[in-house]
């Protein structure tokens, strides 16, 4: 009876614990949480609360860390948050998505030649500083603006439907940022596209896809449907010529000729493939490969359409010359863009309307910002090019930048406003690898030139197909999903695809 009573005495009401966790002032999860605690009692009294605003870290104190705040986990945000110091700075991600996704690999989840899982590596896994020390976070919510005078990002949790909480809005003091928030698909303003068609540049999207093409097989072979309605449903259009619709219709034409002949014959001799891009394919590639590949997606069943698409509707699109083509799934890959989050921003652009940057990555008009990736492009004064929007050179953007608030850090310049007087040293330079492209019957495309023009070795078949999946496969960020990749590639080799709807 004695402890009954005493808990009695120190547990808070109800109402008492919604008030002070929904009070702006009051956020305190742990004291890191900020703010002011001499403020919170009385704002606890207000009144006029906005009940969707709360508050969330304030600056770092003295005797803490430097905080580095990370938009975005892609190739970019993740490799710099592997390489960011963590006895230097705490990291703090803001992403909608709580893991990295391995894109060159991505097509190959569509027909079930790998598991969605093995191309998606967990931030925690990237940076284990993130669910392991005090002052690191990962935050599922998208920035919805910033505030570089105060040195703050304002964020929102990000929420599947209606029956999950409300969106919680919050802040976060930062002392370096780090904006690596990517692009989006580019649609160019064609009417329909983003109801109708599918992108391949998540998880989900491949899902999606995978979901769709399975969906329409089984549909097609119900009795009683028309011959122009099965054609429609199995006839599979990608837009874009570039490597991720290459690879694309080059797994997909894999999956009808290995997997859809033997398992649904009924519709094995309807279903087709059509490429449609406006200019050539694979127009980085140097043109010998260019047309290899053409002759190899020819013989796999794949039909090149040269035109613009002008309008799509749900179960056809138009192009400019008048043509319709039907489609029972439509999957868009032409290029990317400025986000409307980055379009929002108000900094400096670049070519494109990219974040303008300089060549060690920062943004010049505002003091302790950086951007990397996708949606950062050089300002016209540096005199360099955009970069290409490709995951080298954003990996390598990452890892520069992480080396570079490494050294700022060691110099004492981690804090806000400390790194003016600081000398960054040599600035980022990009050198091309070269490019690779699966085409689908155990043949791939290398070119290893420095750029279109360059000379250096190319090649092209069996070679070429295993030099693409070697290197893909050490590629892979962690043993654990170089594991599962080997696997599945496996496991496909021998059993087939797998053709279940789930």
């Amino acid at each position: 009876m004695f402890l009954i009573k005493n808990l009695s005495r120190i547990t808070p009401t109800r109402s008492s614990v919604v008030t002070g966790f929904r009070n702006p002032g009051s956020f305190t999860l742990s004291s890191r949480f900020c703010t002011t605690l001499h403020q919170q009692e009385s704002q606890i009294q207000s009144p006029a609360v906005d009940r969707n605003q709360y508050a969330g870290l304030g600056p770092t104190r003295e005797g803490e860390k430097p905080r580095v705040v990370v938009l975005g986990s892609g190739w970019a945000g993740c490799r710099l948050m592997k390489g960011i110091d963590t006895s230097i700075y705490d990291v703090v991600c803001v992403s909608p998505r709580n893991h990295m996704v391995f894109t060159p690999l991505l097509a190959s989840t569509c027909v079930g030649t790998l598991e969605f899982r093995s191309v998606a590596e967990p931030i925690s896994r990237i940076q284990p500083a993130i669910s392991r020390e005090p002052g690191s976070y990962f935050f599922l919510s998208n920035c919805s603006r910033l505030d570089a005078q105060n040195h703050e990002v304002h964020c929102e949790t990000l929420t599947d439907d209606s029956n999950t909480l409300k969106p919680w809005k919050f802040k976060i003091a930062y002392d370096k940022l780090v904006v690596a928030s990517g692009a989006e698909a580019s649609t160019f303003g064609i009417h329909g596209v983003t109801e109708n068609a599918i992108f391949l540049r998540e998880v989900h999207h491949a899902q999606e896809i995978r979901r769709r093409l399975l969906l329409n097989l089984m549909l097609s072979d119900t009795p009683g449907i028309s011959k122009e309605e099965k054609q429609r449903l199995l006839h599979c259009v990608v837009v874009g010529g570039g490597p991720t619709g290459v690879e694309f219709s080059g797994e997909l034409s894999d999956f009808i000729m290995n997997d859809v002949r033997q398992r649904y014959a009924h519709v094995k001799d309807d279903i087709h493939v059509t490429l449609i891009e406006a200019k050539d394919i694979l127009s980085s590639f140097d043109d010998r490969l260019r047309r290899y590949a053409i002759k190899q997606l020819n013989k796999s069943g794949v039909r090149f359409v040269r035109g613009i698409v002008k309008d799509v509707k749900p179960q056809k699109l138009i192009l400019d010359d008048g043509t319709e083509v039907p489609y029972g799934l439509l999957v868009w890959s032409t290029g990317v863009g400025p986000s409307p989050f980055v379009r929002s921003l108000d900094l400096p652009k670049g070519p494109g309307g990219r974040i303008g940057i300089d060549e060690w990555m920062r943004v010049p008009s505002v003091q302790d910002v950086f951007a990397i990736g996708d949606c950062s492009g050089y300002l016209e004064t540096t005199g360099k090019p955009t970069l290409p929007a490709l995951a080298q050179v954003a990996e390598r953007e990452g890892k520069y930048l992480a080396n570079l608030l490494n050294e700022i850090g060691k110099a004492n310049g981690g804090r806000a406003n400390s790194a003016k007087e600081i000398e960054l040293g040599v600035p980022f330079v990009y050198k091309h690898l070269g490019s690779m492209a699966t085409i689908g019957r155990y043949k791939a495309l290398v070119d290893l030139r420095e750029s279109k023009d360059a000379k250096g070795i190319s090649m092209t078949g069996f070679v070429s197909w295993f030099i693409w999946r070697s290197a893909y496969l050490t590629r892979v960020v962690s043993w654990r999903n170089r594991f599962y990749v080997a696997i599945n590639w496996f496991t496909t080799f021998v059993f087939g695809r797998d053709i279940s709807r789930i």
